[in-house]
């Protein structure tokens, strides 16, 4: 009996974890240049001026999004000249982002739905999207190669 209910335990934990709630909470933002790396809380990833958008993502999501325009949060860390930025997805998805890319759009990278933080059941907990294309990527007439969510980690070089 006692390896049932060890067996049992161990299940319910992994259901858990699987099932997103051991993530509900955004744990931070990695932010990586070279070798040096820190890790960013909400708060100190929403230090520079927020902006709230009314939009529906690709991905089904609607409301209003919040977060912070990427070349401000680059300018507040000291990278806007940054030659590569490179985004990293929980599950391994990169997306990278060059000066002039960085320049043709604005990016915005979403830390809240309605106000509440994104967690990894809302694709947090941080996402990259570009609201101006927000419906022409739902028509299919603007690809979303650039957009990125799940973000655990930002990388500069």
């Amino acid at each position: 009996m006692p390896s049932l209910r060890r067996y049992l335990v161990h299940v319910a934990w992994l259901l858990l974890m699987v099932g997103g709630v051991a993530w509900a909470s955004p744990s931070g933002l990695a932010l990586s240049q070279g070798t040096t790396k820190r890790i960013l809380t909400l708060d100190e990833v929403e230090a520079v001026t927020t902006t709230r958008i009314d939009m529906r993502h690709p991905e089904g999501f609607e409301g209003r999004f919040t977060g912070v325009w990427l070349d401000d949060f680059l300018r507040k860390h000291g990278l806007e000249s940054a030659p590569r930025v490179r985004f990293v997805a929980h599950d391994g998805y990169t997306v990278f982002l060059s000066p002039a890319q960085r320049h043709e759009k604005a990016y915005l990278l979403v830390t809240r739905l309605d106000g509440e933080p994104l967690t990894v059941r809302s694709h947090g907990p941080f996402m990259l999207v570009v609201p101006e294309d927000a419906e022409a990527v739902i028509e299919g007439s603007e690809p979303m190669t650039r957009w990125i969510w799940a973000i655990r980690e930002i990388n500069v070089r």
